[in-house]
């Protein structure tokens, strides 16, 4: 079967206000497939799925960006730069990158796509208060917009808005040609944003005011997780009183051979 073409950043941008862009974030194999299935447009990855030499088979036609802390721990430019030659090579379709104005600049004079952070920016957080939204006052309203212009100035395609009042994050997507991926920044902008693990419900603790949980898969674990104590606890007992192993779970040898092994044991012994 063909497989699909993946969207160029090109097609991507034709795009923007045109329709809405679903994105989800995927960290393993099955949820990549899942998410080819379904249609999902882009997906954010951690490194180590796509350099998965299976990754493409389960979602080729997925834009990928693949994102991590690199570039906000204290990785230089060069670093940075080098990480993201790799990751195109391994068919990532554009970068995730937190840094620095001129990292951006450097990324995107090699023609390597970035996608950059503004809003809440949980590495950064420190900056505008802590883990709360960001841009509820004209202040930081314009704060974030200077962000916005700034990662458009050097070169990024695409920035992630996070939990941004959607009346500020329309109002900064209608002024910049960036995509911007709203994640809890509302509808106004190009794309939705969620982590796979919100949509199916897997997380036991707090959900952010964004999340939308469509499946409950928590709780199929769950049961999984007592079907699978109760059968090795039924296994052992079976150990213990020598239910298992049956005659069916073994291996037969012919009686005259076995007679015969028996006697090589016992001329071996005498010999000893």
């Amino acid at each position: 079967m063909k497989k699909p073409n993946r969207p160029t950043v090109a097609d991507l941008l034709a795009m923007k206000a045109k329709r809405q862009l679903s994105m989800l974030r995927v960290t393993t194999l099955e949820e990549a497939e899942a998410a080819e299935a379904a249609g999902i447009d882009l997906i954010s990855v951690p490194f180590e799925l796509i350099y998965d030499p299976q990754f493409r088979d389960a979602a080729p036609g997925r834009f990928t960006i693949p994102g991590g802390e690199y570039g906000q721990i204290g990785a230089t430019t060069d670093e940075i730069l080098r990480s993201a030659v790799k990751l195109r090579a391994a068919s990532a379709d554009a970068i995730y990158c937190a840094a620095g104005l001129p990292t951006i600049r450097r990324l995107r004079e090699e023609y390597i796509p970035v996608c950059g952070h503004t809003g809440l920016i949980p590495s950064h957080a420190t900056w505008t208060g802590g883990f709360k939204a960001v841009g509820k006052t004209a202040e930081m309203a314009e704060y974030v917009l200077r962000q916005v212009k700034d990662l458009e100035a050097a070169g990024a395609f695409s920035a992630e808005i996070e939990v941004v009042p959607a009346e500020v994050a329309t109002a900064i997507s209608e002024r910049t040609s960036m995509l911007l991926l709203s994640m809890g920044a509302g509808a106004g902008c190009d794309a939705q944003y969620l982590f796979a693990d919100d949509v199916l419900g897997m997380n036991r603790g707090h959900y952010p005011r964004h999340a939308k949980v469509y499946r409950n898969l928590a709780a199929e674990f769950d049961r999984i997780q007592r079907e699978r104590t109760a059968a090795f606890a039924e296994f052992a007992d079976d150990v213990r009183s020598g239910a298992y192993p049956e005659a069916r779970h073994t291996v037969a040898i012919d009686e005259q051979e076995f007679a015969k092994f028996l006697d090589g044991l016992d001329r071996q012994r005498n010999l000893a």
